[in-house]
């Protein structure tokens, strides 16, 4: 049976009331197989075990900031947490509008006035998303504290263990050197955690074409407490540079996460590659080691 017609029917088992017209699977999902039902409505399974805990995390962190979010957020009017194992955890949504912000789509906008545009709307959701007081999140995680050493530490560790088997010895030496530089200093982590999407990037940045503008976020399941300069980080990896400079005038203090922000994008792709070895996602990792070997 296809994996859509086993979705289908466990939801329409779980789910009666959702007359079901049409499904089909988008592909994009790295941790989740996504589920477009009637065309309007997103459903998302976990394809791992460790995914269902957090799309439970997610869907209540989703009710939670939504009173402080001017965009469209997803609203998980499906939920199933029954039977947890992967294939029956889901979350469904009504899709918000629009198409992934996809960097072809950026490259087309040549309109100053356009980009100022989309550089306040993006400011002004991180401006609110970091802002969120911390106490919001009490009883759905730690909020009260985020120790980035023992994060950036351990994912050096893993590294070390998973992904240098296949680097080349250069560029071994280089991300050692650049792990070991910013570990070192004690003003990388002198800074006020906030609530970070952890995973702002172009797939979970919607565009509507009409309104010429950044419609809605999607994917709040790397969503934690930590360093601001993170959610920075995935602009800077999607869009470069230049645009994130319009941040500026939206977002304030933006040049003190700078040199944060330029570490954590340059440990993307070996994020990348190291979820490519410890799921067995092929594609994964050789779209991060690409540049290392």
């Amino acid at each position: 049976m296809r994996k859509e017609n086993e979705y289908i029917s466990y939801l329409q088992r779980v789910c009666p009331e959702l007359k079901i017209r049409s499904a089909y699977i988008n592909e994009i999902g790295q941790n989740n197989d996504v589920l477009i039902v009637n065309k309007n409505i997103v459903f998302r399974f976990p394809k791992y075990e460790k995914g269902i805990q957090k799309l439970r995390i997610e869907t209540q962190l989703l009710e939670k900031i939504r009173p402080f979010i001017t965009l469209q957020i997803p609203n998980p009017s499906y939920q199933g947490f029954q039977d947890e194992v992967p294939g029956k955890v889901f979350a469904g949504y009504e899709m918000i509008e629009g198409d992934p912000f996809w960097k072809n789509i950026f490259t087309g906008i040549n309109e100053e006035k356009q980009l100022q545009k989309l550089a306040c709307t993006l400011a002004g959701f991180l401006k609110e998303l970091h802002e969120i007081p911390l106490s919001t999140f009490e009883g759905i995680m730690q909020y009260d504290s985020a120790d980035m050493y023992s994060e950036i530490n351990s994912l050096y560790s893993q590294l070390k263990d998973y992904v240098y088997p296949y680097m080349r010895e250069e560029a071994k030496k280089e991300v050692s050197l650049s792990f070991e530089t910013y570990l070192n200093e004690e003003s990388h982590f002198n800074f006020t955690p906030s609530l970070v999407h952890g995973d702002f990037g172009m797939t979970n940045i919607l565009y509507s074409a009409t309104k010429k503008d950044i419609s809605g976020v999607i994917d709040f399941g790397g969503a934690s407490i930590g360093d601001p300069a993170y959610d920075f980080a995935g602009i800077l990896a999607s869009y470069g540079e230049e645009f994130l400079q319009l941040f500026a005038a939206y977002y304030p203090n933006l040049e003190a996460v700078k040199e944060r922000m330029y570490f954590y994008k340059s440990t993307f792709a070996l994020q990348e590659a190291l979820f490519g070895v410890i799921n067995n996602d092929k594609k994964a990792f050789r779209a991060g080691i690409a540049q290392y070997v």
